[in-house]
Order: C-alpha cells, then sequence, then structure tokens
C-alpha cells in the first residue's frame, strides 16, 4: 500500500467541527459549498464506482474508485484542467518580454472582502484593469493599448487572508491606432510603480465609496460599526493617505524564455 499524503480534505475532515464552531459565520453560501465538496471528494459520500482494470488477477476481488466532486476549488480534481489550460495559453505567448504585476490591497480594505467578497474582488479587478490600461495609453509612458490576463489570489503563503491581483502583462501593446506593435523603452522595465499605485488607489477608493453610498456593502459582527458613514469615511480617508503596493518586474519563466 503506498502511504497516504496528507491532503486538504483531510485537514477539513479532522477540524471542520471546530472550524465552523468558531467561524461558521462567516463563509458564504458558495464557501461552505466547496468546503463540503472538497471534504467529500472521492469518498463514499459521493457514491462510487467498480472498475475492471482494478481488479486483483489472484483473488478477483474489486477496487472501489469513489467518484469526484468536480468542484473548481478542489485541488484533487483541478490538476488535469489546470495543465489543459496552462497548455493552451502557452499557445498565446507574444515572442516578447513579458512582466508580472501584482496589485495588493491593504490589510483593512482586505478584511471587507470577507463580508463583501462579490462587491470588492469586482472593484479590485476593475481599478487594476482601468489602472493598466490608462497609465499604458499614456503617450508619455508607453503609448499603447495593452491586454493581460489576471488572476485573483485571495490568501497568502501563509495562509492568512492576504488578497492581490497576479497580472500576465506583455512588455508592449498596438498603437493607439492599431497599426503598429509599441514595445518597452527597456526589457527590464514596464511602467513606473509609483503612478500604478497612486492610480490604482484612487480608482479603488473612488468605486469603494461609491459602493458604499449606494448600499452595495454589508458590515456584520465586529465590522458593525463601518455601517455608519462616520466611521467609513475615517477609514476611507486613512486608506487614501497610506502607499498601496503594486509591483512590477519580469517573471522567472519569462526572463528565461527571452
Amino acid at each position: 500500500m503506498r502511504e497516504h499524503r496528507l491532503e486538504v480534505a483531510d485537514v477539513f475532515r479532522t477540524y471542520e467541527q471546530d472550524f465552523f464552531a468558531r467561524w461558521g459565520h462567516v463563509p458564504g453560501q458558495h464557501q461552505k459549498k466547496a468546503f463540503q465538496a472538497i471534504r467529500d471528494c472521492r469518498t463514499a459520500a459521493l457514491g462510487g464506482h467498480v472498475e475492471s482494470v482494478e481488479q486483483c488477477d489472484a483473488c478477483g476481488h474489486l477496487a472501489i474508485s469513489y467518484n469526484s466532486c468536480r468542484d473548481r476549488h478542489c485541488p484533487k480534481c483541478q490538476a488535469m484542467t489546470r495543465a489543459k489550460w496552462l497548455a493552451a495559453r502557452q499557445t498565446e505567448l507574444l515572442p516578447v518580454p513579458y512582466f508580472h504585476v501584482v496589485f495588493t490591497l491593504p490589510e483593512e480594505i482586505g478584511k471587507l472582502a470577507l463580508q463583501n467578497a462579490r462587491e470588492i474582488y469586482s472593484i479590485l479587478f476593475r481599478a487594476a484593469s482601468e489602472t493598466l490600461l490608462t497609465i499604458a495609453a499614456d503617450p508619455k509612458r508607453l503609448g499603447a493599448s495593452i491586454g493581460f490576463l489576471a488572476v485573483l489570489h485571495t490568501w497568502g503563503q501563509n495562509l492568512h487572508l492576504h488578497p492581490h491581483l497576479h497580472c500576465v502583462v506583455p512588455g508592449g501593446g498596438l498603437s493607439l491606432d492599431g497599426a503598429r506593435w509599441i514595445g518597452c523603452r527597456k526589457p527590464s522595465y514596464f511602467l513606473p510603480v509609483q503612478v500604478l499605485s497612486s492610480r490604482f488607489r484612487n480608482l479603488f477608493s473612488t468605486y469603494l465609496q461609491k459602493a458604499f453610498e449606494e448600499g452595495r456593502l454589508s458590515f456584520h459582527g465586529e465590522m458593525t460599526g463601518l455601517s455608519k458613514p462616520t466611521a467609513f469615511n475615517t477609514l476611507w480617508r486613512r486608506m487614501r493617505r497610506i502607499r498601496w503596493v503594486v509591483f512590477a518586474k519580469p517573471p522567472s519563466a519569462a526572463r528565461s524564455r527571452y
């Protein structure tokens, strides 16, 4: 028998009761559904089937293969899907340098996402996208219409809440009239991170304030106080004064390829 390696599902099954006893009020229904799917994946809870190829030649014993959950968040179900997706993206790469641009939310804004995930992450994607497009289109910067791929990460490597957006961006784009390709002035330099950071902070703050004014944000538990305009505006003003983290550099894979 092969030794069983610890999996995310094992942690879920072991600590499920303790976790939900303390934090059950935090996850939304879609998060609870994903939790259950990962917990039950390839166990008797989802049923099973018998494969003839898994029959012992000596004694005739049939091994039962338990069904997969097929949830897109499950680490066991998505390995092949992820590999196919990466292979497809490889065929789309242009013969130019690429850059890895990361937009990170301040900790206090990140906490809002625990109770307003759809709204906060929609604003994050919108603010980051508009930041890249507008700064790149500026004739003083690149003067080009760019494209990019963005992936949301909600946790850091230490499994603490750390919402940030990873963007893979080609080192250049089409001229604004669509007639020619404009490459970055330097292979190792994309756009000034200070300018990206300032524009990202201003756009995100504007959209967040609008979401609050239109009643699209919810506050519960220890964050209930932020439902009052005075408290929310205090947080909003504090977030506009600090430096938001954005960085851009060639990714390791891109440096080795080009």
